[in-house]
């Protein structure tokens, strides 16, 4: 899926109504942000943090509370979905140590590097594995020495029993966010369409390729994969 029909799927996923529709799968989002506040809690007092495909914000408002000391730059091409990150900021009294960015990581203005940046399901719709690497390689350009990634991605191993059987089950927790069984079988095509489901050795090793050390997988919920890296 090309760039600008991406960002229309997420405008047009009602930005206000999205938490809410999957405020049922959250106990998956919760773990996810509970080990990226572990993997990450060694970081400097004051340490700045970059948010791609910063979505609604979830990730920025766990760890802004978490750590009070530090600031945050918020990426995300969708205008409605930063609208709301930026409410939800002001709403949590975060707003402060918060920057706001509408676009892609490559039209963000060079600024002081990163101690950490976060990328959660963001590099999947990149189905080009030379572009994939250069996305993380634009991370990693963007990090001080030795920052780090931390890179959630579905991803699924490579051998197509495992695989169906696994996605057999991913949507049978879809479906336990009150996702309707049309909407289902529109995520199956999209799966299938528009999402670079790699194995996660594969893409452990377009991470390293980008610049950064052999990547750690730290969790796994499903089809989603979570991994960290440190810049070399």
């Amino acid at each position: 899926m090309e760039r600008e029909e991406l960002q229309k799927v997420f405008d047009q996923k009602c930005a206000s109504g999205y938490d809410q529709q999957w405020s049922k799968l959250a106990p998956l989002r919760d773990a996810l942000h509970l080990l990226i506040g572990a993997v990450l809690s060694g970081l400097r007092a004051d340490a700045r943090i970059l948010c791609i495909g910063a979505g609604t914000g979830a990730e920025v408002i766990y760890l802004a509370e978490k750590f009070p000391g530090w600031r945050f730059v918020a990426v995300e091409p969708s205008a409605p979905m930063l609208d709301v990150c930026r409410r939800k900021a002001e709403e949590n009294g975060i707003a402060a140590r918060c920057e706001f960015h509408e676009g892609y990581l490559e039209s963000l203005p060079p600024v002081e590097a990163f101690d950490a940046a976060t990328s959660l399901l963001v590099s999947q719709f990149i189905l080009d594995r030379e572009a994939r690497t250069g996305f993380f390689r634009g991370i990693a350009e963007r990090l001080r020495p030795s920052g780090y990634l931390v890179n959630a991605d579905l991803s699924s191993d490579s051998g197509p029993a495992v695989y169906h059987s696994l996605r057999d089950v991913w949507f049978r927790v879809m479906r336990a966010g009150d996702l309707t069984p049309e909407a289902i079988e529109k995520m199956r095509a999209a799966y299938d369409r528009d999402v670079a489901l790699l194995p996660p050795d594969e893409v452990g090793g377009i991470i390293s390729a980008a610049g950064f050390d052999a990547p750690i997988q730290f969790l796994q919920t499903g089809l989603v994969r979570a991994w960290y890296a440190q810049r070399t």
